[in-house]
């Protein structure tokens, strides 16, 4: 089938690859414009323009595809299939009536489950049921958020150590196989679809600001869940001595490290040695592993300790 492919982000770029190295055509690939980003703030493609370019795909990059030359390359590429993966816009009805067969959506989680636009890292902040897997949908977009019938569903599990860069990678390459099997079912006609339960849905609001701050007087485990939802980007945020510092990597103190530490108030910082750094949260200590002070590059817990000898005792937050 021909596939007209719309996505912006790394994790999109799987099911791109997936595609292109299937028997399916891709017909086109539409993806945002250049924005600017890093310290330069230099114009920059997306990881999915790029990935295109590299496997000499049709592409085109616009502002939008609800309207004007994104619309117009749409409608003109005659689909059969849209896929859409990470792309990061409500598309209107218009645009979903193009494609001839689908318009289909890969979306990371076992929906109805953590409907929106950051299921991975909420996944990690713990707003699955302790048991639960997480996983990869594949849906036939409406004009709902995440909500239309679901196509193809597979589970994965959700490790204690993952990290949104760990997860949503296992989850973007599951993706891309998943996309592949969803297309060969559509053409063969062998996809039943089924109705997601509203009832049972859950979402995953993109995330805010105020997620991305660490409160200390959660307990331990709630602390490191939030360090490894905003692992790799944008970073968990506390201060220190009145410096926003990010939190990178973080684990459970040892017995040793907390006896040697002592007890403290939560975020306190208890033991700042060779052992590491050490900070109190509401209950049980845990250890930074890996920070970055505000304009300063990421160094790990013992290299701050060296360069700026934080004293037990001082607090963060």
């Amino acid at each position: 089938m021909r596939v007209v492919f719309l996505g912006n982000a790394p994790w999109s770029v799987p099911s791109l690859e997936a595609v292109a190295g299937s028997s399916h055509e891709v017909g086109l690939v539409l993806t945002s414009v250049p924005r600017p980003a890093g310290r330069g703030m230099r114009l920059t493609p997306t990881p999915v323009a790029d990935t295109a370019r590299r496997l000499e795909l049709p592409l085109l990059e616009v502002e939008t595809v609800r309207s004007g030359a994104g619309f117009d390359a749409l409608v003109q590429a005659k689909p059969d299939v849209l896929a859409v993966v990470a792309y990061g816009e409500i598309l209107p009805q218009a645009v979903l009536d193009v494609p001839r067969v689908a318009p289909v959506n890969v979306h990371f989680s076992l929906l109805p489950k953590l409907r929106g636009a950051a299921p991975v890292q909420r996944a990690i902040l713990g707003e699955l049921d302790l048991e639960q897997d997480t996983g990869v949908t594949t849906i036939r977009m409406d004009e709902g958020m995440d909500t239309g019938p679901i196509l193809l569903q597979v589970a994965e599990p959700l490790w204690p150590n993952d990290t949104a860069g760990t997860l949503g990678q296992r989850l973007s390459d599951l993706g891309g196989r998943l996309l592949v099997l969803t297309l060969d079912g559509l053409e063969a006609g062998t996809i039943v679809e089924r109705a997601q339960d509203g009832a049972r849905a859950t979402y995953a609001p993109k995330l805010t600001a105020d997620d991305e701050v660490i409160d200390w007087n959660r307990n331990a485990s709630m602390v490191l869940a939030r360090v490894q939802a905003l692992t790799p980007e944008p970073g968990a945020r506390t201060t220190y001595r009145g410096r926003a510092l990010k939190v990178f990597r973080a684990t459970d103190a040892s017995y040793g490290q907390a006896s040697e530490g002592g007890s403290g108030q939560a975020g306190m910082i208890i033991l700042a040695s060779e052992s590491g750094l050490v900070v109190d949260t509401g209950h049980w200590p845990v250890v930074l592993e890996e920070v970055q002070l505000e304009g300063k590059r990421r160094m790990s817990g013992v290299e701050f300790v060296r360069g700026y000898r934080p004293v037990p005792g001082e607090r963060l937050g």
